[in-house]
């Protein structure tokens, strides 16, 4: 009896410290990790939202400061696409850099195709888009606009979507063949798109427009499309200076209703999804960077620019009105909520912190130390389009 307590004793400790707190390396799944951006430190932090925690940092991975993440089908594989052109591909298990390519001179985010095999670079420098495959890192496609890519993004049916900053384009591009993609191109959408985005179920693509009013909308769903334009009678002419542009991908979509950070306005937009037509304007505290939705969709959270990026306030969806405003510390750039919506991970790069919030109760459940933190990517993203 005494040895059959020596050995479960014996297994307890060998095994109990992997079942609760798994480090990179170890043997657990990835529904529930992250990746953090250390945008200064050219690093990232692999993170554990079960146990709120930093499991590993990976470094030397060049120039982050405006970098984005997809993941592999099966979340094992972080792409990390960096302003210098680089892109990494890391193993989120291992938690190691599996393979780095520099394949521009400057890049500003990517997608993965809806079979995970291909991996897509917008470009800014020379332009164009390239494709990758996702095992290697080999070039499979390369795509020359002679303009500055943004707002490119995965759609059904092994497409890429993207717009031109340069030339007011949008461009759609099947995949299905690499070696014989489809292009079409939508031209005269209006002036500067600077992003895009595609919403959950993959029907619509939406570029916002910073050289004029309104913004530029193709229904994916129709056999002939044309880009139709939408919120172009409302006016700028009282905008303020922008000091930093909203995000697309960062819009809140909740229900019938989308949540827009008004460019150079210190509002959300509020509009009917059916019609595209703005029903409520909700003042905020500065200008709006990034409106996320929690997964319920009852609670829109919201960061600002400079002066305001101390900030978040929360929206509340069944009032449209604000509910709370929070003060998590000095330099808010980015939120991600974990898959069901119990969290918020809130990265504040001016005090070097990663707050997580307990939703429901908006208290903190803890802090995180991180180097200079922006972007914050959980690996469920990896089971949605355009994401």
């Amino acid at each position: 009896m005494n040895k059959l307590k020596q050995y479960l004793l014996l297994f307890l400790i060998l095994f109990a410290p992997m079942q609760i707190h798994a480090k990179c390396g170890e043997m657990r799944g990835t529904g529930d990790l992250g990746v953090v951006i250390e945008r200064a430190n050219h690093s990232i932090l692999i993170v554990d939202t079960s146990h709120p925690s930093i499991l590993c940092q990976i470094t030397g991975l060049g120039d982050l400061s405006h970098a984005s993440v997809v993941y592999s089908k099966d979340q094992r594989y972080a792409y990390i696409f960096g302003r210098d052109g680089g892109l990494n591909k890391i193993d989120v298990l291992q938690g190691k850099l599996v393979n780095r390519i520099i394949q521009a001179g400057n890049s500003i985010g990517g997608a993965i195709s809806e079979d995970g095999r291909w991996v897509a670079t917008a470009n800014y420098q020379p332009g164009g888009i390239k494709i990758f495959s996702a095992d290697t890192l080999a070039l499979a496609l390369e795509i020359k606009t002679n303009a500055k890519v943004v707002g490119l993004v995965d759609a059904p049916k092994q497409q890429f979507i993207f717009s031109l900053w340069d030339t007011g384009e949008i461009w759609q591009v099947d995949i299905r063949h690499i070696q014989t993609p489809i292009i079409k191109k939508y031209v005269n959408i209006g002036k500067q798109p600077y992003d895009g985005l595609i919403t959950p179920e993959g029907r619509y693509y939406i570029a916002g427009l910073f050289g004029e009013s309104g913004l530029a909308l193709l229904d994916l769903w129709q056999n002939n499309p044309n880009v139709k334009r939408i919120l172009a009678m409302v006016s700028n002419s009282n905008a303020l200076p922008v000091y930093k542009m909203p995000h697309l991908e960062g819009w809140a979509l909740a229900g019938h209703l989308a949540f827009i950070p008004a460019v150079g306005q210190h509002q959300i937009w509020v509009l009917n999804r059916q019609t595209w037509q703005r029903i409520k304007t909700i003042e905020m505290a500065g200008q709006p960077v990034f409106a996320i939705a929690n997964p319920n969709q009852r609670q829109i959270w919201v960061n600002f620019a400079l002066p305001d990026n101390h900030l978040l306030q929360i929206i509340n969806t069944q009032t449209l009105s604000i509910e709370r405003q929070l003060s998590p510390g000095k330099g808010v750039l980015h939120m991600e909520f974990t898959p069901k919506g119990d969290q918020v991970w809130v990265s504040v790069r001016d005090e070097d912190k990663v707050v997580v919030y307990e939703t429901n109760t908006q208290k903190i459940i803890t802090t995180l130390p991180a180097q200079k933190p922006s972007g914050i990517f959980f690996t469920n993203r990896a089971n949605k389009i355009g994401l």
